[in-house]
């Protein structure tokens, strides 16, 4: 398991043969139902389709508010649980694509593109999936500085080359585009041991960053600080990650990235101070009309 090939590849097979649903995971990682307070995106997956949602195995909230109308590309999109729900968020001018790198998930999604269009009454199908690698979307055929919002959900700790993965979304997000997605995370670095292990690859703890490592990549690449939205405790019941992963404490986070305008605004007021910004919240984001959660620390009101 020491080559990204190797490691991907492994991955692969873990989604696309060896589990044949969500049940068949090996831990409560993905059972996460961090966006139930979100009523309007919880009514969104209500509408997925049950054969679609039963290989749904994403970790937290990816779903941001404020999709309507806009093009949006999930990384990792397996079986199209969280393409669906947005396309129905997004609306008919809305575009969303799903990438994904295992065919059985592709065609599970596509099978269901008629049957979701339908039901939430679009007359043109607003969302495709394509099959190929996260960590070469322009390889995939998807253009630079072409999406408003990309989302995940648990998929980046799947990937061994996180810069990779970061980078290709930084270049194929306009600017002002935001990266909204839910990952795992620990509060320690991975040891060898625990990055050889094909089934800790699999669950999504082998590849899962130190928070700061997160900082640093994302610094890196060009981003803006992460900004935390949201972030509950992953429980190891079992004695096989017990016994692997020690006292290493692990959660599921959802952060919010965003790509710098390559120009400020010409409203910015010039009297701010460098590093610092006035912002009024006008309550144009449908259902946030009167106050906006940009993260677990800021609420604009």
């Amino acid at each position: 398991m020491s080559s990204s090939s190797t490691i991907l590849e492994n991955v692969k097979n873990y989604y696309g043969k060896v589990l044949k649903s969500s049940d068949d995971l090996k831990t409560q990682v993905c059972s996460n139902t961090a966006y139930i307070d979100n009523k309007y995106v919880c009514a969104a997956i209500s509408e997925v389709h049950p054969a679609v949602s039963a290989k749904y195995y994403g970790c937290g909230l990816s779903i941001p508010p404020g999709v309507k109308g806009a093009t949006i590309l999930d990384l990792g999109s397996g079986s199209g649980r969280d393409c669906f729900a947005v396309s129905k968020l997004a609306g008919p001018d809305g575009r969303v694509v799903g990438i994904d790198m295992t065919s059985e998930q592709i065609t599970v999604a596509n099978t269901y593109v008629k049957y979701h269009m339908e039901r939430f009454g679009h007359e043109q199908p607003n969302v495709r999936f394509i099959e190929g690698f996260v960590e070469d979307l322009q390889g995939a055929g998807l253009q630079k500085d072409y999406f408003d919002i990309i989302i995940s959900n648990c998929v980046v700790n799947l990937c061994p080359d996180k810069e990779a993965v970061l980078s290709e979304a930084y270049n194929v997000l306009k600017p002002g585009g935001e990266l909204y997605f839910a990952d795992m995370y620990t509060d320690t670095y991975q040891s060898d041991l625990v990055k050889k292990d094909k089934i800790l690859w699999g669950e999504g703890f082998a590849g899962a960053l130190h928070w700061k490592q997160l900082h640093q990549i994302a610094s890196q690449i060009g981003f803006t600080t992460p900004s935390l939205v949201s972030c509950s405790p992953i429980e190891l019941n079992k004695e096989y990650f017990k016994q692997r992963l020690g006292e290493a404490k692990y959660c599921s986070a959802t952060y919010r990235l965003f790509k710098p305008l390559t120009t400020l605004p010409k409203e910015i007021d010039p009297s701010c101070p460098s590093g610092a910004a006035l912002v009024t919240y006008l309550g144009h984001i449908l259902h946030h009309e009167e106050s906006f959660v940009l993260d677990h620390m800021l609420t604009l009101l």
